[in-house]
């Protein structure tokens, strides 16, 4: 957790310092000319440039704890899935967190899942209709069980460093697995850090 948390700490900084909040794609300094990296043991996309393409989102935004990171995601995801199967939308891509800004004690959020089209009846409530993320972003596989993800964030924190890549004003956690029905120690998670 503490070293997820300097990695959020440092997108509060820069979002406090900028005075207000800003969205996940805002710009940040382009990585020096590096080539892509893998996980040796899976091969796996480590710090590998993809582009985000835009797409039409319904999410849940709010504050969560460290302590409770996983649950506070998965509640949210299971209201996500609650409208979208009452409202007949279809998943175009997997749910994702936007990490907005961090403190020592908690962090800002929006869960979201992607979907074909918006809703015909807009959300009320909690639940939103968005568009997400779009740009360029460093891609970062991890493989496991959540509450191992924090130890992989030293990796990504590391690999920023040597880069010379300055913490993102926020960042991207997507889910290829289900968070909701996947082993809870089997699941994938792309970690996507947005670069001008």
């Amino acid at each position: 957790m503490l070293l997820r948390l300097a990695l959020l700490i440092g997108v509060a900084a820069v979002i406090f310092a900028a005075g207000a909040p800003q969205p996940s794609w805002a710009q940040n300094p382009a990585p020096n000319s590096a080539p892509p990296a893998a996980h040796a043991e899976t091969n796996d996309p480590f710090g590998v440039e993809t582009n985000l393409i835009a797409k039409p989102i319904v999410y849940v935004k709010g504050t969560g704890t460290w302590e409770d990171t996983f649950e506070t995601i998965t509640n949210a995801l299971k209201k996500l899935k609650t409208y979208a199967d009452k409202e007949g939308l279809k998943a175009d891509g997997p749910a994702m967190t936007i990490f907005t800004s961090a403190d020592d004690k908690g962090f800002d959020f929006e869960v979201a899942v992607p979907i074909a089209a918006p809703p015909k009846n807009p959300p009320h409530g909690e639940i939103a209709v968005g568009t997400s993320p779009q740009g360029r972003a460093l891609k970062f596989v991890y493989r496991g069980s959540y509450d191992d993800l924090e130890l992989f964030y030293e990796t990504v924190t590391n690999y920023l460093d040597d880069h010379r890549i300055e913490l993102p004003n926020s960042y991207i956690e997507e889910y290829p697995t289900d968070l909701l029905s996947t082993d809870p120690d089997k699941l994938v998670v792309n970690v996507l850090i947005p670069i001008k």
